[in-house]
């Protein structure tokens, strides 16, 4: 069984910045792609970010040069740094990790930008 427990979200004025963090409970961690989805009230959940097991990175437009996906294999967890936030990044943040077709999430972290 897999656990992915996030944490660090919370209320932050427009420009500042805040860093999440995903720890995964399975050694396989570092065998796997790690994502950030989140999801805006009223929306549909959106990829936010990736990081695989060779560090490749990728990134919704909407978040280029603005958040920063990492990871640390020794502690199975990865972050997502997330700088000049705006109002339009309001949402609850997941952790995601997929073991063959399986889908593991944990249970999100929320995330308000507003002044």
């Amino acid at each position: 069984q897999v656990q992915l427990v996030e944490s660090g979200g919370g209320l932050v004025q427009p420009g500042g910045s805040l860093r999440l963090s995903c720890a995964a409970s399975r050694s396989i961690f570092k065998y796997t792609t790690m994502r950030w989805y989140r999801q805006a009230s009223g929306k549909e959940r959106e990829l936010v970010a990736s990081i695989t097991k060779d560090m490749i990175t990728d990134y919704t437009d909407s978040v280029k040069g603005r958040f920063t996906i990492s990871r640390d294999n020794a502690k199975s967890t990865v972050y997502l740094q997330m700088n000049s936030l705006n109002p339009e990044d309001t949402a609850v943040y997941y952790c995601n990790q997929r073991l063959g077709v399986v889908d593991y999430w944990g249970q999100g972290t929320q995330v308000t930008v507003s002044a």
